[in-house]
């Protein structure tokens, strides 16, 4: 990769629709370039943009889930996982025997079936740990690994920021239908759009800046940290002091191989991932900038085998859990 592709990424995270014209006038090159620059990462798999929604905004309850099973149905189970549409950031872990993923319950009920009846009772699911996602402190949209522009040129091409409205946001089929078209891609054209909503596009541009004005839809870049040089992922699980764990998510979150860390229930209270370049830096980075955060009491490193999915829909109302 160079610059412009670096330039490129960059522009998409700030900004999942900008325009290739403004990308293009704050890179310094031609609009053919850009959209030369994207078709080629994007084809060749090494980079999508993807409208998710805000599920804290509809009411729904985020969960960090961790799932061990034997090692003949770990990939089967991850798989399945991942073609929930509620689900995200479905990894296999470790030996390969652990699954971690993050999903979005709609409801109390959903809640329930989920974590009570359907993982458990997936077939050589060996052990289920759920833990409720309480506060978040760094989103993968902010990660530093993938900063290539000036201040400046990040100035010029970030969107304008939410005015999120008090209490949950209704949504009715056609808001819907246009969410699951962008979950699939977030530049879908709007004559695509306009086409599963049956609206014109004119109301198709002012129902997504609405959307995203209220903080449901974002648009998130989907790019392997390989792509940009860091091959080296891991999760973390620590158990913090509450006292310190405020300071500790603080601190973890302006680490710039932090790209996640969020609060949550459990034995273990603070949850982060992280990007290294390599193994060695990711040792350099557990023993040298994570030992030094004194809040800390225990943690437990998983580094990532294989990426079953990453920012993926969603939008609650897949099919069922199964993988036997």
């Amino acid at each position: 990769m160079d610059s412009v592709d670096l330039g490129l990424i960059h522009a998409l995270r700030l900004d999942g629709r900008a325009s290739f014209r403004a990308v293009a006038e704050v890179l310094g090159v031609s609009e053919n370039t850009v959209a030369r620059r994207y078709r080629r990462l994007r084809g060749g798999g090494l980079l999508r943009v993807v409208g998710t929604v805000n599920g804290a905004r509809l009411g729904y309850v985020p969960w960090t889930i961790r799932l061990r099973c034997t090692p003949d149905a770990a990939s089967r189970v991850a798989e399945a996982l991942a073609a929930r549409e509620d689900t995200s950031w479905v990894y296999l872990l470790s030996g390969g025997t652990e699954i971690s993923c993050n999903v979005q319950a709609r409801s109390a009920d959903e809640q329930e079936a989920l974590l009570l009846h359907r993982l458990p009772r997936t077939s050589r699911v060996v052990s289920v740990s759920a833990h409720l996602l309480l506060r978040g402190f760094a989103l993968p949209t902010g990660w530093a690994g993938v900063a290539a522009l000036s201040p400046e040129q990040v100035e010029r091409l970030r969107p304008e920021p939410e005015e999120a409205e008090d209490g949950p946001v209704t949504l009715d089929d056609d808001d819907r239908a246009l969410l699951q078209a962008l979950s699939r891609d977030g530049r879908a054209p709007y004559a695509e759009l306009t086409s599963v909503t049956g609206w014109s596009e004119s109301t198709v541009r002012r129902r997504l800046t609405a959307l995203r004005r209220t903080g449901v839809l974002r648009y998130q870049l989907d790019v392997p940290p390989a792509v940009v040089g860091f091959a080296a992922e891991a999760r973390l699980w620590m158990s913090v002091r509450p006292a310190a764990a405020i300071e500790t998510a603080e601190a973890l979150a302006r680490h710039p191989e932090v790209s996640f860390a969020a609060l949550t229930t459990g034995p273990t209270n603070l949850l982060a991932a992280v990007n290294c370049r390599d193994a060695g830096d990711l040792a350099r980075y557990l023993t040298e900038r994570v030992a030094a955060l004194g809040g800390i009491r225990s943690m437990e490193t998983a580094p990532i085998i294989r990426t079953v999915k990453r920012a993926g829909s969603l939008f609650p109302g897949g099919p069922p859990v199964s993988g036997r």
